[in-house]
């Protein structure tokens, strides 16, 4: 498992680097995130959810506006999910930046899942670049 976060995370360096290339790049980050959610199955990992459902999960601000996207999960030496990797909304080109999942809370949003922060737009877009 720890190696297929290292490439998640380290899929989302070269995305953000590689503008050319970056539908490729995209496309490997969510087939990696699709595989770890399979194997991880339906038991939850983290503010209550499972793997896919946190990969399916829009961030929101205090203000409830979509801040970004969960386009993976990342986990701590002992395997737990400690991480999530956000996509940046409007972002030209996409960037992605990892969030804590402290301070996410999960909130119901129809038939969806949403996690919300206290963290502004500026606040998220001020993070470095998701690093390996």
């Amino acid at each position: 498992m720890k190696p297929l976060m290292v490439g998640l995370a380290g899929s989302a360096v070269f995305l953000a680097s590689c503008d050319d290339r970056g539908d490729e790049a995209e496309d490997r980050i969510e087939a990696a995130a699709e595989a770890s959610a399979a194997q991880a199955g339906p038991a939850p990992v983290a503010l209550g959810l499972s793997e896919a459902q946190l990969i399916d999960a829009d961030l929101i601000g205090p203000d409830r506006v979509e801040l970004g996207s969960v386009e993976g999960v990342l986990r701590n030496e002992a395997g737990e999910v400690n991480r999530l990797l956000i996509e940046i909304e409007d972002s030209n080109p996409d960037r992605f930046v990892t969030l804590p999942v402290d301070g996410l809370t999960s909130v119901a949003d129809g038939d969806d899942t949403d996690l919300s922060t206290a963290m502004t737009r500026e606040q998220l877009t001020a993070l470095p670049d998701a690093q390996p």
